[in-house]
């Protein structure tokens, strides 16, 4: 098994005081913890520095984001000499077999690019509802009928799994490299998993290994049409769809949103719908200033190195 000094849990943190106490007393005391704050206003750098100065805090005078915090906190951890790296939520508590589950089954299986635990809800009474969603039958055919007949494989394929709780080995890093910094939150886990797939490693759960996720009660809501969530929502769709290396030519579907775009601001415009018609022409134009990036993005990406630490 690999030693526990080699993997450094990483955690981003902003405004994460309903849920640090009982995450970071969750973790185990052998393991080295960087936390990155994205410029939090509550009291979590304060109780970070008082019940837990042995972790390493770097504060940060801005909000990064999901993804370029977690390369700062990985690039700290390989300055350190970590052979792997857990990336953690602040909404998420382990047990103490999780992480070393997971280098279990990473020193035995090397074309496993990222592991993750069973993520249960907070409460423990249930899968987490959107990880149920990765397991699915379409999915991971096999899981939920091993589960039933008690014959549980030590790792399970899979298309997709969320990154409030991964374990990335270095070889990963030094292929993969971090988060894409054209996303600042949601879609950045996404496009890593695409890349993994590209450079042909694998996703894989490992049911030994679990985590509670503690994120049931809180509620997306559907932001407004063309406002600037909206927009925000849109950027993250368009990059995560277009940026995609696994797709070799994305100009069929580059022209195929830009008309859509189009004939949906021409309804508009026939039922005198002026501002609906407004809003898809600037969602045009914006997808036109977006494409630049992804176009680079994709040039990055589909080279080896550790891009982006």
């Amino acid at each position: 098994m690999v030693s526990t000094l080699q993997t450094h849990i990483i955690i981003v943190t902003y405004n994460g005081m309903p849920w640090l106490e009982r995450t970071l007393s969750s973790i185990p005391s052998q393991y080295p913890v960087i936390l990155i704050d994205n410029a939090s206003s509550d009291a979590t750098c304060e109780f970070i520095k008082r019940e837990y100065p042995q972790h390493t805090l770097l504060q940060e005078k801005e909000n990064l984001g999901f993804g370029q915090a977690n390369n700062k906190g990985i690039s700290w951890a390989i300055t350190q000499g970590a052979q792997a790296v857990f990336l953690l939520n602040q909404d998420a508590y382990v047990t103490p077999n999780t992480v070393t589950g997971l280098e279990s089954v990473a020193q035995n299986l090397s074309d496993f690019g990222i592991l993750s635990p069973v993520h249960y809800n907070g409460k423990g009474d249930a899968l987490d509802h959107q990880f149920s969603k990765y397991m699915a039958y379409d999915r991971q055919p096999e899981f939920y009928g091993d589960a039933i007949a008690q014959r549980l494989k030590e790792v399970y394929e899979v298309p997709f799994v969320n990154a409030a709780a991964w374990y990335l080995p270095k070889k990963t890093l030094e292929t993969i490299g971090g988060f894409d910094p054209i996303f600042f939150h949601y879609g950045e886990d996404d496009n890593y998993v695409q890349r993994v797939r590209y450079h042909n490693l694998k996703v894989g759960v490992v049911p030994q290994s679990i985590l509670y996720h503690d994120r049931e009660d809180r509620l997306q809501q559907k932001p407004g049409a063309f406002s600037p969530a909206y927009f925000k929502r849109a950027e993250n769709r368009y990059k995560v769809r277009l940026a995609n290396i696994n797709i070799q030519d994305i100009a069929p579907l580059l022209e195929q949103e830009v008309t859509k775009l189009s004939k949906n601001a021409l309804k508009s415009s026939i039922r005198f719908d002026f501002n609906r018609a407004r809003g898809y022409r600037k969602e045009k134009t914006l997808l036109g200033g977006w494409i630049n990036e992804i176009r680079n993005s994709r040039s990055q990406n589909k080279t080896v190195g550790n891009h982006y630490l």
